[in-house]
């Protein structure tokens, strides 16, 4: 049995997957149904919101590296003034959003707010890239771990407090989000702490979503590839290790 919609004044941190629309749970396609007012990010645009209903005021939110963009206190104050005018609020976030999804602020802005909220958990785009590439992100023996890094700071640059003996260990399955600028200095510091350059690397852009780009490369090449292509022009990600083995790529 479905849960009952939300009373007003209450927030929905909902979960919209990678970009397709057939891959949003049906309990985040309710809540669009049921919102009065949604704030979207970019990723969370397009088919997704053919699942808002009418009433509802759809209101982009989205931030994109090197693009204008709204700044995440503004963002809280949204979600809260909506809510406090007693509205049916969806906040629709991209991937899932409790990973790299600046989800603590907005949970923090709704409890001092003394707002009632839910979570609604999605699909991350990790495991909607890995399912792209027909490859598993785990395997017994082989690869027993998979861990989930960022690959940019604050300022948008590789971040400096970096676990070098995890991410260079060769049985992980690691995923880099937002490391298209900063993987060639990544894959330095790789190379640095015992990595092989030849271990086998994916980069995924655009999952999910018309334009989605898979290239299966190694560390090495997809680092040279990355230095010479300069700024991306698509969001993306990039798994490296022994599982980064496309079966189906394309």
């Amino acid at each position: 049995m479905s849960d009952p919609a939300p009373e007003p004044g209450f927030v929905s941190l909902v979960s919209a997957g990678p970009g397709d629309p057939e891959l949003l749970t049906l309990k985040a396609a309710r809540r669009l149904a049921e919102a009065e007012v949604v704030l979207f990010d970019d990723l969370a645009s397009g088919p997704v919101l053919d699942h808002a209903g009418p009433q509802a005021e759809l209101i982009a939110v989205g931030k994109r590296a090197g693009r204008p963009s709204a700044r995440q206190e503004v963002v809280n104050q949204l979600i809260v003034q909506h809510a406090q005018a007693g509205r049916r609020v969806v906040r629709l976030k991209s991937g899932d959003a409790g990973i790299f999804g600046r989800l603590e602020e907005e949970l923090i802005a709704l409890a001092e707010a003394g707002i009632p909220f839910e979570i609604v958990p999605g699909v991350t785009s990790a495991s909607a890239a890995a399912a792209a590439f027909g490859m598993p992100l785990t395997r017994r023996l082989t690869a027993r771990r998979v861990q989930f890094v960022t690959g940019a700071d604050i300022t948008g640059q590789l971040p400096q407090d970096i676990n070098w003996a995890a991410l260079a260990d060769p049985t992980v399955t690691t995923v880099v989000f937002m490391g298209q600028r900063s993987f060639p200095k990544l894959a330095e510091g790789l190379a640095m702490h015992g990595l092989p350059g030849t271990t086998p690397a994916l980069l995924a852009e655009a999952v999910g979503h018309p334009g989605q780009r898979l290239i299966a490369s190694t560390v090495a090449e997809l680092a040279q590839m990355l230095q010479a292509q300069g700024p991306a022009s698509q969001p993306g990600l990039i798994l490296y290790g022994p599982l980064a083995l496309p079966k189906q790529a394309g």
